[in-house]
């Protein structure tokens, strides 16, 4: 979840004139930085080792 002052921080970075999708763009990449910062927190992460074990399976 994305808080407000999050949404400041993004908003004050961006140029004095953006694109609605500039916006979102920025938005959708800060939600996924959350995700997985809470992810790694929760030991919901795998190994390099294991990753590429289910990147050989994507091209059998």
């Amino acid at each position: 979840m994305i808080t407000k002052k999050q949404l400041t921080v993004t908003l004050e970075k961006l140029p004095e004139e953006f694109s609605i999708e500039d916006l979102i763009d920025k938005l959708i990449l800060l939600d996924k930085i959350e995700r997985a910062e809470k992810e790694s927190e929760r030991g919901e992460t795998i190994s390099e080792i294991e990753l590429e074990k289910e990147i050989e399976k994507w091209f059998k």
